[in-house]
């Protein structure tokens, strides 16, 4: 099955896209593909979510963004390295570019903020309204403003179930 991306999403670079069967982006959706943007099988994009910052973002198998999600792939330089916003010239800017990482199982809560550089290990889950400002560690649930780990998550069962839906596929 091919993937769903529903006609009301808007996607800036569609030729540096490339999105894994059976994965969904929904309605109201905004997603610069940037320099380079991979989305896996079996992933959900849910409505209010964007991709900003013209970077790479890669989001692997089986990982979900709830509503409202925002993933910023790079950001103005805020210290005084160049002016900022995207009207101004980009010889005049000084725009860091980078890489945001959601490995594979992720969950990631309504609302919740991912800021450039971040790589998210398999399995994490992160509670609504979290700013993500550091990579997180592999099936580690998080939540809280400030993002702390309160507690590990179950790895073997999920994995038991990726493997029954993909032996029920035949994929």
């Amino acid at each position: 099955m091919k993937a769903k991306i529903y006609d009301q999403a808007k996607i800036v670079n569609i030729d540096r896209l490339t999105i894994g069967d059976y994965s969904q982006v929904d309605d109201f959706v905004f997603l610069n593909a940037g320099e380079r943007t991979e989305i896996g099988r079996f992933v959900h994009i849910a409505s209010f979510c964007s991709v900003v910052g013209g970077g790479e973002f890669i989001m692997e198998d089986f990982s979900g963004l709830s509503a409202g999600c925002r993933i910023v792939t790079g950001s103005d330089d805020f210290l005084g390295g160049g002016m900022t916003n995207p009207t101004v010239p980009s010889k005049y800017t000084n725009v860091k570019k980078s890489k945001v990482h959601i490995g594979k199982h992720v969950i990631v809560g309504t609302n919740t903020i991912i800021l450039p550089g971040v790589k998210i290990g398999e399995g994490a889950a992160i509670g609504a309204g979290v700013v993500v400002r550091k990579d997180l560690l592999p099936w580690t649930i998080y939540a809280g403003a400030d993002c702390k780990a309160v507690k590990d998550r179950p790895k073997d069962k999920i994995l038991r179930f990726e493997n029954d839906l993909l032996k029920d596929l035949k994929i």
